[in-house]
């Protein structure tokens, strides 16, 4: 049995990862600033809005892929669901993370899996299950793999800008966020560039998008801080772009299609403020579904998942 309270001794960070734990004077290292964010995600919109004394301050535009369910989990069925997790082991992971892995093993540089060891998703997660059937994003989503993750703030947990794999997972991620309120990071390393607009007036033939908008100026208006807006439209790379999405407590987020694919997601260690725990269940990507060349593969998988009488492997 893990104690949720207690502090490890070690980390589990690798290569360029590290922790609070690594980073002391004995370890030496130093973990890199992120540059400050731009933009907040506003779910009731579907847009990412500049933040306000910023540079982005009166720019918008649309964010796709992102579905936000608020209050997926009651108060009691939260503290339920961390007591029975802390039943089990907590392994150390990178980053001042502790996880618990329900899923096969999984080689992604060589693609191979081992389904040994892969006694399917715990028992409470059936229940989630049965609830995700009741929103359209998730319709017909079939969760093979469970990944929980534990936060802290005494450990510095983060998890940096990423892509999860799209050769076994497929497009939805869906990650239930307990105990904690947090922030989810969008960036991407693209180059190429994103269409910003203005907030400031209103035009008819963009109506719907950012709510206020009007032709392109260039980047340097943005990024050197012009907040006069004289046209309405402007150009940025989207590398020099970051989206705050806010995940309130107990909220589930899905994240598909633009955001799952272009943009990279992540925790910084400052929106970790105390213990924080998620949830995230993964699907079959098409190779592994019905009509795909490793669809037997991925029914054994599923068989398996559905069967909810996991232990953490």
């Amino acid at each position: 049995m893990a104690d949720s309270a207690s502090t490890p001794p070690a980390c589990g960070c690798k290569g360029i990862r590290s922790c609070l734990v690594c980073e002391s004077p004995a370890g030496g290292l130093a973990k890199g600033i992120h540059k400050r964010k731009s933009f907040v995600y506003i779910p009731e919109e579907g847009v990412a809005k500049g933040v306000e004394q910023t540079v982005a301050a009166g720019w918008c535009f649309p964010f796709q892929g992102v579905s936000l369910i608020k209050e997926f989990v009651t108060e009691d069925e939260e503290r339920d669901m961390v007591h029975v997790m802390d039943q089990d082991e907590w392994r150390l992971s990178q980053s001042g993370r502790r996880k618990q892995d329900f899923g096969p093993k999984v080689n992604f540089k060589k693609q191979k899996i081992k389904v040994a060891g892969f006694t399917g998703l715990p028992s409470f997660s059936k229940m989630l299950w049965e609830r995700m059937k009741g929103h359209t994003v998730l319709k017909g989503f079939l969760p093979v793999e469970q990944c929980n993750l534990d936060y802290n703030a005494d450990r510095g947990s983060a998890i940096d800008p990423h892509f999860d794999d799209s050769w076994l997972w497929g497009e939805r991620l869906v990650s239930l966020n307990l105990l904690a309120d947090t922030v989810l990071t969008m960036t991407s390393a693209s180059m190429d560039t994103l269409q910003l607009f203005s907030s400031m007036n209103q035009d008819s033939e963009l109506n719907g998008i950012c709510s206020q908008n009007n032709n392109v100026t260039n980047v340097q208006s943005v990024l050197q801080g012009d907040t006069a807006h004289s046209t309405s439209k402007t150009l940025v790379p989207y590398s020099d772009v970051e989206v705050a999405i806010h995940l309130p407590r107990r909220s589930m987020v899905v994240i598909y299609g633009d955001a799952r694919y272009n943009w990279m997601h992540a925790i910084h260690r400052e929106h970790i403020k105390q213990r924080r725990v998620c949830s995230t269940f993964r699907e079959l990507s098409a190779e592994f579904r019905t009509g795909g060349k490793e669809e037997s593969q991925g029914q054994l998988l599923l068989d398996i998942a559905l069967g909810f009488q996991g232990k953490p492997v």
